[in-house]
């Protein structure tokens, strides 16, 4: 994969700039570009990636050359923006498992007490409303595609036009009012569609197109990106694991009214933006924030960074650092120190020739770093995070760590994991599930590997084998809620029942809907639609508990509440294989097999491995003379099938498929 040099920029502002007196901008647009590399840009200097209007607003705007987010992963890294503090103080560390509390104000808060209109338009899931970044905005809007299934490996999204439809929408509908919009674009995250440098341009077309009409005299523009992307740097594929400047340094653009342009090249941090914003809207500062407005900085100031990802999911060591003094010092069992003016490719490691600058460096650090508390990821965050690689839920922590913990030492078991996750979402099962017994072998004890193994067994139809994996692992909340599942699916709902039962006194939904299937298939309907009910009571938009309602109700023979139920669970997400599924179903026993056969069809479409859809599609063709429809269903059935559980069918298919010849 191709790397990309960290642009040098020349020096033309570093002088601190006189305060501007000027009424404050009327308007305020945030817009966070998730995952974007600092050099990922032609102001930059990158001539392979085409950025016309960022390079324009760069041109008019101060561009800090030298930005640094805190964390590498979007979750923490945008309540860093939003609340102008570090994640030490406001507590969220990762993108699974964390809630902002609602204690901490954010932007949007501190903002509308001021009178301005706030809205915010977010792209992917790891930033859900469910993650507490929804506080103070009149519009939280994350419609990215909520409700997709948890086999899905991917994290569910909506592009930039969507995004920017939407925001420039709700900016016309506030006109008269002061505005703060905050805009994320997920586009550039992996997996990238086309390349990482063909979604940048993307960005920035899309941009041009929507935020370039609205943007006027008296409004203040911040761009940023909340991390980079490591592109094979230091042996990362995507981020997450390290924090060198491929994945800590960021673009930022900030384009203030009656600003001249300027490149100011001094540290700056994700922590300076709230401040910057607040004081350009003439509001005093919480005391807590830490930052100092981008144009009233005396100097340099320190840059504390962190990547847990890897420690809280797969127990290896964590990963904390500070920038001091234009020093990078990261805090490992295998340490390292670099002098980022004279190697921004951080290839030679000073640790054992500064000792002054590594002593001052973990003094500071002493100060700063927090133990992490409060942790709890749900089986929904595992499911949809799952394709960023480095996400397998709570882990058992250590109290020390040698070398052989060091992430540095473990590059190649993540890369094998990344390997594992693409060539299941290539569709190559077998090499998948080879991968991961690979990573197994490597790390035994790290409950992460065998939980993604377990999964791809899953999906292999290797269930015995993926439930032995699973008991294998840390008994957490989400192993719990998966290993239920899977001892269903295979008819040992009786010991499914048992193991959440002691977990159903809360509110987790995963829990809850796994627990009604659970005791749906143990018999007991009227005990799983309770659990179903308590889901809805807690979130009445979730469609998995409407697609189990849904079920029920027409094992119950009562099609019409079926009806009811499956068409809300896809008016929420159209894209649910087994609602989809099981509402043609209903459509059959209405007499009504065209749309039966239609919605089979679209199950299949989504997810092949929806096996009694092609049956039934089959049967319904051959009956109605529709001879080459139901061949193509039954080829499809017989060779795609698993013989352990279909068995019978694959052999009357077999005998159905000479006939038709």
């Amino acid at each position: 994969m191709r790397k990309f040099l960290i642009a040098a920029v020349i020096l033309t502002s570093c002088h601190r700039t006189a305060p501007v007196t000027q009424a404050p901008p009327r308007d305020i647009i945030l817009v966070t570009i998730d995952t974007w590399r600092a050099d990922a840009a032609g102001f930059a200097g990158n001539a392979d990636v085409k950025t016309p209007f960022l390079d324009s607003l760069a041109k008019r705007g101060t561009v800090f050359s030298n930005a640094h987010a805190h964390n590498v992963v979007t979750l923490p890294s945008h309540v860093n923006i939003l609340t102008g503090l570090y994640p030490f103080q406001h507590g969220v560390r990762e993108n699974a498992g964390f809630v902002l509390d609602a204690k901490y104000p954010t932007l949007a808060t501190l903002l509308g007490r001021d009178g301005y209109a706030t809205a915010a338009f977010i792209g992917a899931f790891p930033l859900d409303s469910r993650f507490g970044l929804n506080h103070g905005f009149d519009v939280y809007d994350d419609n990215y595609g909520k409700g997709a299934s948890n086999l899905e490996f991917v994290v569910q999204e909506r592009p930039a036009e969507a995004v920017l439809t939407s925001a420039v929408k709700w900016w016309g509908s506030a006109l008269g009012r002061k505005r703060f919009m905050w805009i994320h674009l997920y586009d550039a995250h992996a997996p990238y569609h086309p390349s990482y440098l063909g979604e940048i341009a993307t960005i920035d077309a899309r941009l041009r197109e929507h935020l370039a009409p609205i943007i006027g005299g008296d409004t203040l523009l911040i761009i940023t990106g909340d991390h980079g992307e490591a592109l094979g740097d230091h042996g990362e594929l995507t981020h997450g694991l390290f924090a060198y400047e491929a994945t800590l340094k960021v673009p930022l653009i900030v384009l203030a009214p009656h600003r001249a342009h300027a490149i100011d090249a001094r540290f700056a941090r994700h922590i300076d933006i709230a401040p910057t914003i607040l004081a350009a809207a003439g509001i005093s500062k919480p005391a807590s924030m830490k930052g100092t407005s981008l144009f009233d900085r005396a100097d340099d100031g320190d840059t504390y960074f962190e990547a847990l990802s890897a420690s809280l999911n797969r127990g290896w060591a964590p990963l904390t650092g500070i920038i001091h003094r234009g020093r990078k010092y990261i805090d490992l069992p295998i340490a390292e120190l670099y002098d980022l003016s004279a190697d921004a490719r951080e290839e030679r490691n000073l640790r054992d020739d500064d000792h002054r600058s590594v002593d001052e460096s973990r003094r500071l650090l002493a100060a700063l770093a927090a133990p992490v508390t409060n942790r709890r990821v749900s089986s929904e965050e595992v499911a949809r995070l799952r394709s960023l690689g480095y996400v397998g839920g709570n882990t058992q922590q250590k109290t020390s760590y040698s070398a052989e913990d060091d992430p540095k030492r473990l590059i190649a078991i993540d890369s094998k994991m990344h390997r594992a996750i693409d060539a299941y979402t290539r569709g190559d099962l077998s090499t998948s599930v080879t991968v991961a017994r690979e990573v197994v072998a490597a790390r035994p004890g790290m409950s992460a590997g065998r939980e993604l193994l377990a999964f791809v067994l899953e999906q292999s139809e290797h269930v015995d084998e993926a439930i032995a994996q699973l008991r294998k692992s840390v008994p957490t909340e989400d192993v719990k809620v998966q290993l239920a599942l899977m001892l269903s699916s295979t008819g040992r709902s009786a010991e499914a029942v048992a193991l959440l039962a002691p977990l159903a006194s809360g509110n987790n939904p995963d829990v809850l809907n796994a627990y009604g299937v659970a005791l749906a298939d143990e018999g007991k309907p009227a005990d799983a639609i309770r659990q179903f009910e308590r889901v809805l009571a807690i979130d009445p938009n979730n469609a998995p508990a409407l697609q189990n309602l849904g079920i029920v109700a027409l094992r119950g023979d009562d099609v019409n509440r079926s009806r009811d139920y499956l068409t809300r669970a896809l008016a929420l997400n159209p894209r649910l294989p087994l609602a989809l599924n099981t509402l043609g179903v209903v459509h059959a026993r209405s007499g009504d097999l065209s749309g039966a056969v239609d919605l089979w069809r679209r199950a299949v479409a989504i997810d092949p491995r929806q096996y009694d859809a092609l049956f039934n599609i089959a049967a319904v063709e051959s009956r109605a003379g529709h001879r080459e429809e139901a061949r193509k269903a039954l080829t499809q059935f017989v060779q795609t099938a698993p013989p352990q559980r279909y068995a019978r069918d694959i052999a009357a298919a077999r005998q159905a498929l000479l006939q038709l010849q």
